[in-house]
């Protein structure tokens, strides 16, 4: 299976309830930072394309459709060019907005991970350090970051090919750049940061 969508937005910009909704859209599963918590396997290959290494991404992403959020919106160039037909979302959020949301989830200062998180925590180090920034407790560096990457995004991303969308949107756009019926049902909206933790709290387990 070839991706058909490839999500460029950062983590906290309704990848979540993206995913969701690319999943009812295609019928095939949405690669997201919250499968690779039960694929361990694919930590390694995650922390060679951190490092610029060589990965087959078909391998890596063997059965899925459409891939989202962290660490994959990291490598979206890389996507972009090994599935050329694939539709390029951005998925954005007002900067101040996402900096609450990230700081309150994924860049809350965790302390050391715990042995079995520890190759996970290695990876997400190599992603940030390499594609994103490792100041998660700074603000200023953070949003700067956040608005670097989505320009970039914008700036390099095949006009053709790109989608810039946010969460409140829903899903006409999405809908309209695939070619799809609108579904008859609410779109989803998920991961809100409560959700977050609790998941998060099970996996430290």
């Amino acid at each position: 299976m070839k991706l058909k969508v490839i999500g460029a937005g950062v983590g906290r910009t309704g990848t979540h309830s993206l995913k969701l909704a690319l999943e009812k859209l295609l019928g095939e599963p949405c690669y997201h930072m919250a499968e690779v918590f039960n694929r361990p396997e694919d930590v390694p290959l995650w922390q060679a394309a951190a490092e610029n290494k060589p990965v087959i991404w078909d391998d890596l992403l063997n059965g899925y459709a459409a891939a989202v959020d962290w660490p994959a919106s990291a490598f979206w160039p890389e996507l972009a060019a090994a599935y050329p037909e694939a539709l390029i979302i951005l998925s954005k959020r007002y900067p101040e907005a996402w900096w609450k949301s990230a700081h309150s989830t994924i860049f809350r200062d965790r302390g050391e991970a715990p042995p079995h998180m520890k190759e996970w925590a290695d990876m997400i180090t190599a992603v940030f350090t390499n594609r994103f920034t490792m100041d998660l407790q700074n603000k200023d560096a953070c949003i700067a970051e956040f608005n670097k990457h989505n320009q970039t995004v914008l700036e390099t991303a095949p006009k053709e090919r790109l989608l810039v969308w946010e969460a409140s949107d829903g899903w006409e756009p999405i809908c309209s750049a695939l070619n799809l019926p609108i579904p008859d049902e609410p779109f989803p909206l998920s991961n809100t940061t409560e959700e977050f933790l609790n998941r998060q709290a099970a996996h430290a387990n």
